[in-house]
């Protein structure tokens, strides 16, 4: 099965926002989260992606940062082996981004790109900007966003709060930090 999944992988290629329609992004997740995370929900990530899965969510897109991106696209990976039609995109922001890894770090990510099945690169080179750009992209081709914030600003609430405002559902797996960027507590799982 594994060399047939790499067989079929899609190549990386800069990417159009506008190829999937409404019915695809309601079958796509994506994640958003912190590089501090240090492995706390790893637990609650796989129950939360079998639980998606079990609900008619198939694709998965990580934005491949160090820590929660990581993190969530290794449980996607592990909770393929019982579930083989789950997918994982990983969405780089720029070809090379792992160049600023720590090595262990740039393993991880090595062995996530060799079992994914789509890349998506959204830019050749780094860029300012280019992680927002990211982050759209995730929001936009995604129905459901699972997070990992813990209150500070920077990406993750950027995300966060542009998934609201497009009315994306919003899975918070954080156990301590209750979230004012919410304007809709139905949205709390």
């Amino acid at each position: 099965m594994k060399s047939d999944r790499k067989k079929c992988k899609v190549r990386a290629r800069i990417h159009n926002f506008a190829h999937m329609n409404n019915a695809a992004i309601t079958t796509c997740v994506a994640f958003t989260g912190h590089r501090t995370y240090n492995h706390e929900a790893n637990r609650l990530l796989r129950h939360t992606v079998l639980s998606l899965h079990s609900a008619g969510k198939h694709t998965f897109l990580s934005g491949m940062a160090a820590g929660f991106d990581m993190a969530a696209a290794e449980a996607v990976l592990d909770c393929r082996t019982a579930r083989t039609d789950i997918r994982l995109v990983a969405v780089i922001p720029f070809r090379g981004q792992e160049e600023r890894f720590s090595s262990h770090d740039r393993i991880r990510y090595e062995q996530i790109l060799a079992e994914a099945d789509e890349t998506v690169i959204l830019s050749e080179y780094y860029t300012r900007g280019v992680y927002a750009v990211r982050n759209d992209y995730l929001i936009a081709h995604a129905a459901t966003l699972i997070a990992w914030y813990d209150g500070s600003t920077g990406g993750t609430r950027y995300t966060v709060e542009r998934a609201l405002a497009q009315r994306r559902k919003l899975i918070h797996l954080h156990p301590s930090t209750p979230l004012s960027v919410y304007p809709d507590p139905e949205l709390f799982l």
